[in-house]
């Protein structure tokens, strides 16, 4: 949505009107990446040691856990991104898209793409 309303600054989308200002939306997407990187990071430990004390490994490289790490990777850049390089606005909004796309994938697309222990979809 941020990079949407900031295309159209001279608000003629009058759908576009009804979101907050870019700067907002900026906010809440800093704030909604700190939290699911958050999620993402507890749901990963306690996974780990769930495996451990299933299969006797905490990593397996498994694809789902494989691409939740890399997801993991991608939040964690954007995180990084914004306090050390000071990066704000398109870029940001980019990574957290990619993100996104990283998670759809790691939910879907693995099931029904990749074998492994977490094929669940697979017939």
């Amino acid at each position: 949505m941020y990079l949407f309303k900031k295309r159209d600054s001279d608000a003629t989308n009058s759908l576009l009107e009804r979101f907050p200002a870019p700067g907002v939306l900026e906010d809440l997407n800093h704030q909604l990446v700190m939290l699911g990187f958050l999620f993402l990071s507890v749901g990963i430990i306690t996974g780990a040691v769930w495996a451990n004390s299933a299969w006797g490994r905490y990593w397996g490289w498994d694809p789902k856990e494989t691409w939740s790490l890399i997801t993991w990777f991608v939040y964690a850049l954007a995180l990084h991104a914004r306090y050390v390089r000071g990066w704000a606005g398109r870029r940001i909004a980019w990574i957290a898209i990619i993100g996104f796309l990283s998670v759809i994938f790691t939910y879907y697309g693995v099931n029904f793409l990749l074998s492994g222990l977490h094929s669940y979809g697979r017939a």
